[in-house]
């Protein structure tokens, strides 16, 4: 994983790809996976998200993964939520009542720790990364997830003849090909078009080129 590129992004306050007020996608189709209130929920690469603030309202208990200890910092801070902080392993932990945040690289989550996971979340893993890691993440995963467990996967897909990633575009063929050796698939549903304030619209992107797209998937 390109560490650094994401390392630097936080340190310099570079994080226009965070959504202040969270993915309304996420709300709407989240209740469709029909998952018990108090299931243990992964969110790979969650940076300060909101969405797991929303998560555990939910009555979820939720575990991001994230390189950056200012993301951890802050998403902590602006949630206004006490924490402990302690090591375990390869990770460096934040946690509260209902969510942790581990600060290290995914790939060093065990296969036992990933088995304890009834879902996941993912708006921003997959499309962070660069098609030659993109496998490799899926395939770390979902060997490593119970079967049954259910994710919700929010893709993005746009001409990469307009737009250098990240994000990168993924579009359905792709998601089908990385996931379905695994799991079942099903597209729930597709926006077109930026949100307002978008900081892809400087980056070249209108709202005619782009695509969010809706997956349910579940662990065979």
């Amino acid at each position: 994983m390109e560490q650094d590129f994401w390392l630097n992004k936080w340190q310099q306050g570079q994080t226009g790809f965070h959504q202040p007020e969270g993915q309304s996608l996420l709300h709407e189709y989240w209740p469709q996976l029909e998952l018990p209130p108090s299931s243990n929920i992964l969110v790979p690469l969650c940076g300060k998200s909101r969405d797991m603030l929303w998560l555990a309202n939910q009555g979820h208990h939720v575990t991001g993964i994230e390189l950056s200890d200012i993301a951890a910092q802050e998403f902590f801070a602006e949630a206004k939520l006490d924490y402990q902080r302690a090591q375990l392993e390869y990770f460096d932990c934040f946690k509260s009542t209902r969510i942790e945040i581990r600060v290290g690289n995914i790939f060093d989550m065990p296969a036992n720790e990933l088995m304890r996971f009834d879902g996941f979340y993912d708006r921003a893993a997959l499309i962070a990364l660069p098609k030659e890691l993109r496998q490799r993440y899926v395939d770390h995963l979902m060997a490593g997830l119970p079967s049954g467990a259910i994710g919700l996967l929010i893709a993005f897909s746009y001409d990469p003849a307009l737009m250098s990633g990240p994000p990168f575009s993924v579009n359905d063929e792709m998601v089908g090909h990385l996931y379905s050796r695994f799991a079942h698939v099903d597209l729930l549903a597709e926006r077109r078009g930026l949100d307002k304030s978008s900081s892809l619209r400087k980056r070249g992107l209108t709202d005619k080129d782009t695509r969010e797209s809706v997956y349910r998937i579940v662990r065979r």
